[in-house]
Protein backbone atom coordinates (compact mmCIF):
# COMPACT_ATOMS: atom_id res chain seq x y z
CA UNK A 1 0.00 0.00 0.00
CA UNK A 2 1.34 3.42 -0.94
CA UNK A 3 1.95 6.15 1.55
CA UNK A 4 -0.82 8.69 0.67
CA UNK A 5 0.63 11.32 2.97
CA UNK A 6 3.48 11.72 0.49
CA UNK A 7 1.51 11.25 -2.74
CA UNK A 8 -1.19 13.89 -2.12
CA UNK A 9 1.22 16.80 -1.43
CA UNK A 10 3.28 15.84 -4.51
CA UNK A 11 0.18 15.82 -6.74
CA UNK A 12 -0.96 19.18 -5.33
CA UNK A 13 2.51 20.62 -5.94
CA UNK A 14 2.41 19.42 -9.57
CA UNK A 15 -0.96 21.13 -10.15
CA UNK A 16 0.28 24.32 -8.52
CA UNK A 17 3.39 24.45 -10.72
CA UNK A 18 1.37 23.63 -13.84
CA UNK A 19 -1.10 26.42 -13.05
CA UNK A 20 1.64 29.02 -12.75
CA UNK A 21 2.52 28.99 -16.43
CA UNK A 22 0.64 32.14 -17.34
CA UNK A 23 1.94 34.93 -19.55
CA UNK A 24 5.17 36.48 -18.38
CA UNK A 25 4.62 39.72 -16.52
CA UNK A 26 7.17 42.40 -17.14
CA UNK A 27 8.27 43.94 -13.87
CA UNK A 28 10.05 47.27 -13.87
CA UNK A 29 13.11 47.76 -11.73
CA UNK A 30 12.74 50.04 -8.75
CA UNK A 31 12.72 53.68 -9.78
CA UNK A 32 11.88 52.91 -13.41
CA UNK A 33 8.41 53.51 -14.81
CA UNK A 34 6.48 50.40 -15.87
CA UNK A 35 6.07 49.77 -19.59
CA UNK A 36 3.24 51.64 -21.35
CA UNK A 37 -0.02 49.71 -21.27
CA UNK A 38 0.69 48.02 -17.94
CA UNK A 39 -2.41 48.31 -15.74
CA UNK A 40 -1.71 50.01 -12.45
CA UNK A 41 -4.09 49.72 -9.53
CA UNK A 42 -7.60 48.34 -9.64
CA UNK A 43 -9.26 48.08 -13.02
CA UNK A 44 -12.72 49.71 -13.02
CA UNK A 45 -15.77 47.68 -13.93
CA UNK A 46 -18.28 48.44 -16.63
CA UNK A 47 -19.88 51.88 -16.37
CA UNK A 48 -23.12 51.97 -14.42
CA UNK A 49 -26.11 53.46 -16.19
CA UNK A 50 -26.89 56.81 -14.67
CA UNK A 51 -30.05 57.07 -12.65
CA UNK A 52 -32.69 59.57 -13.74
CA UNK A 53 -32.28 62.78 -11.77
CA UNK A 54 -35.99 63.40 -11.44
CA UNK A 55 -38.60 61.04 -10.13
CA UNK A 56 -40.86 59.87 -12.98
CA UNK A 57 -43.76 59.75 -10.49
CA UNK A 58 -43.33 63.11 -8.74
CA UNK A 59 -46.49 64.69 -10.21
CA UNK A 60 -48.59 61.50 -10.35
CA UNK A 61 -51.33 61.55 -7.67
CA UNK A 62 -51.99 57.82 -8.10
CA UNK A 63 -48.29 57.04 -7.60
CA UNK A 64 -48.22 59.21 -4.45
CA UNK A 65 -51.08 57.14 -2.99
CA UNK A 66 -49.31 53.93 -4.04
CA UNK A 67 -46.15 55.24 -2.35
CA UNK A 68 -48.13 55.77 0.85
CA UNK A 69 -49.46 52.20 0.58
CA UNK A 70 -45.94 50.86 0.00
CA UNK A 71 -44.69 52.87 3.00
CA UNK A 72 -47.24 51.03 5.14
CA UNK A 73 -46.86 47.63 3.44
CA UNK A 74 -43.07 47.54 3.84
CA UNK A 75 -43.40 48.75 7.44
CA UNK A 76 -41.39 51.91 6.91
CA UNK A 77 -43.61 53.36 9.64
CA UNK A 78 -42.10 50.81 12.03
CA UNK A 79 -38.95 52.94 12.14
CA UNK A 80 -39.97 56.32 10.72
CA UNK A 81 -43.33 56.53 12.51
CA UNK A 82 -46.83 56.81 11.13
CA UNK A 83 -46.98 59.52 8.47
CA UNK A 84 -43.14 59.54 8.65
CA UNK A 85 -43.07 61.74 11.73
CA UNK A 86 -40.11 59.93 13.29
CA UNK A 87 -39.60 57.12 15.74
CA UNK A 88 -36.62 54.83 16.00
CA UNK A 89 -35.64 56.23 12.58
CA UNK A 90 -35.55 59.94 11.75
CA UNK A 91 -38.54 62.02 10.78
CA UNK A 92 -38.96 62.28 7.04
CA UNK A 93 -41.11 65.38 7.50
CA UNK A 94 -38.09 67.52 8.39
CA UNK A 95 -36.62 69.94 5.89
CA UNK A 96 -32.94 69.14 6.55
CA UNK A 97 -31.69 65.63 5.88
CA UNK A 98 -28.21 64.24 6.53
CA UNK A 99 -27.96 62.44 3.18
CA UNK A 100 -29.77 65.06 1.08
CA UNK A 101 -33.36 65.57 0.03
CA UNK A 102 -33.26 65.57 -3.76
CA UNK A 103 -35.19 62.80 -5.49
CA UNK A 104 -31.96 61.01 -6.46
CA UNK A 105 -30.52 61.31 -2.93
CA UNK A 106 -33.69 59.94 -1.32
CA UNK A 107 -33.75 57.15 -3.91
CA UNK A 108 -30.15 56.28 -2.99
CA UNK A 109 -30.98 56.30 0.72
CA UNK A 110 -33.79 53.79 0.17
CA UNK A 111 -31.92 51.66 -2.38
CA UNK A 112 -28.46 51.60 -0.75
CA UNK A 113 -29.40 52.00 2.92
CA UNK A 114 -27.64 54.25 5.40
CA UNK A 115 -25.54 53.85 8.52
CA UNK A 116 -27.22 53.37 11.89
CA UNK A 117 -30.07 51.16 10.81
CA UNK A 118 -31.51 52.02 7.39
CA UNK A 119 -31.48 48.76 5.41
CA UNK A 120 -30.76 48.65 1.69
CA UNK A 121 -33.94 47.93 -0.26
CA UNK A 122 -32.49 48.18 -3.77
CA UNK A 123 -32.08 44.43 -4.18
CA UNK A 124 -35.52 43.68 -2.78
CA UNK A 125 -37.79 46.27 -4.40
CA UNK A 126 -38.33 47.12 -8.05
CA UNK A 127 -37.01 50.53 -9.06
CA UNK A 128 -40.55 51.77 -9.81
CA UNK A 129 -41.66 51.02 -6.24
CA UNK A 130 -38.66 52.88 -4.81
CA UNK A 131 -39.50 55.90 -6.99
CA UNK A 132 -43.12 55.76 -5.73
CA UNK A 133 -41.86 55.68 -2.14
CA UNK A 134 -39.66 58.68 -2.96
CA UNK A 135 -42.66 60.49 -4.49
CA UNK A 136 -44.67 59.88 -1.31
CA UNK A 137 -41.81 60.96 0.95
CA UNK A 138 -41.26 64.12 -1.09
CA UNK A 139 -44.99 64.90 -0.90
CA UNK A 140 -44.86 65.12 2.91
CA UNK A 141 -45.70 68.59 4.26
CA UNK A 142 -47.25 69.58 0.92
CA UNK A 143 -50.86 69.91 -0.21
CA UNK A 144 -50.29 66.84 -2.45
CA UNK A 145 -49.61 64.51 0.51
CA UNK A 146 -52.05 61.59 0.45
CA UNK A 147 -53.71 60.96 3.84
CA UNK A 148 -51.94 63.72 5.76
CA UNK A 149 -51.95 63.51 9.55
CA UNK A 150 -54.84 65.20 11.32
Amino acid sequence: MRNWTLVIPLVLAMFTVAGCRGPAIEVAAEGIAPPIGTPVGPVPGAPIASMPRNNPYQQDAVALAEGRNLFEAYNCAGCHGDHAGGGMGPSLRDEDWIYGSTDAQVFNSVAEGRANGMPAWGTKLPEAQIWKLVAYIKSLRTPKEPEPPV
